[in-house]
């Protein structure tokens, strides 16, 4: 990957600042943005030679401004990574708030659209490049007490799957992530939510987790940013349209 230009949004913190490193430890040129401010300061401490900027993602000024730093410093893009989301309102579907329900779409949806659109007449000028965008194993199940997030992820997949339609014919390969339950703050605060709607403690929670898991394991941001590289990689030329489970295998998010 030495050279290769990488934009992942999201890539401050979790699983996003666990891809930059990956990336960044194979030589790869790594530009970042992050609705954190504090984050995206350690992380340009950390990584002095890449673009770290601080951006919502579902902000288009914002999203355009970043980008087109990007463009102006690099000329075009190899690896866009669309990373960026939230996971939303916790709860039957009748007790849900019509604006969490939009905010948590915008996070998941408008992000990967703003960057996709961006990098595709780059990489089609080019004739080559890999977008990959995260869903989730929410994108492939039902997830009771979470439809605003569901339904994004599986948003994602339609997205990924028409991409790799269209830009398939210009050598660009597109393709989902879709992560398990990863550890960190983030998952934490996921299980507070889903404790309270369901009326559990988090122990409980914690545990249905790697209850509906074949190998009865969590993920880690590190597992998610190996499986990235290698889809990003030569070693995958001819992998598209596929959303690609790194899960220990999730047989049910029902339980």
């Amino acid at each position: 990957m030495t050279g290769q230009r990488v934009v992942i949004t999201a890539g401050a913190a979790g699983i996003g600042r666990a891809m930059a490193r990956r990336f960044s430890g194979d030589g790869a040129q790594i530009a970042i943005c992050d609705i954190d401010p504090g984050a995206v300061a350690a992380m340009q401490a950390e990584m002095p030679d890449a673009i770290c900027a601080p951006a919502d993602v579902t902000d288009e000024t914002a999203m355009s401004a970043f980008l087109a730093t990007v463009q102006d410093a690099w000329g075009g893009v190899d690896v866009l990574c669309a990373n960026a989301g939230t996971g939303g309102p916790a709860g039957p579907i009748e007790t849900l708030e019509l604006g969490d329900w939009q905010a948590c779409l915008s996070a998941n949806l408008d992000g990967a659209f703003l960057a996709s659109r961006w990098a595709a007449p780059l990489m089609k000028s080019q004739c080559g490049g890999v977008i990959l965008l995260t869903s989730s194993t929410a994108g492939l199940f039902g997830y009771p007490n979470r439809s605003p997030y569901c339904t994004a992820k599986w948003g994602i997949i339609g997205l990924m799957k028409t991409l790799a339609m269209e830009l398939g014919p210009h050598g660009v390969r597109v393709n989902a992530l879709c992560p398990g339950a990863v550890e960190g703050p983030r998952m934490d605060r996921v299980i507070a939510a889903e404790s309270t709607a369901r009326g559990v403690d988090e122990a409980t929670q914690r545990a249905i987790y790697v209850q509906g898991v074949s190998m009865k394991t969590w993920v880690s941001a590190d597992d998610i940013a190996e499986t990235v590289h290698w889809l990003a990689s030569p070693a995958a030329a001819r992998i598209s349209g596929q959303a690609m489970a790194v899960d220990g295998h999730t047989e049910t998010l029902a339980l």
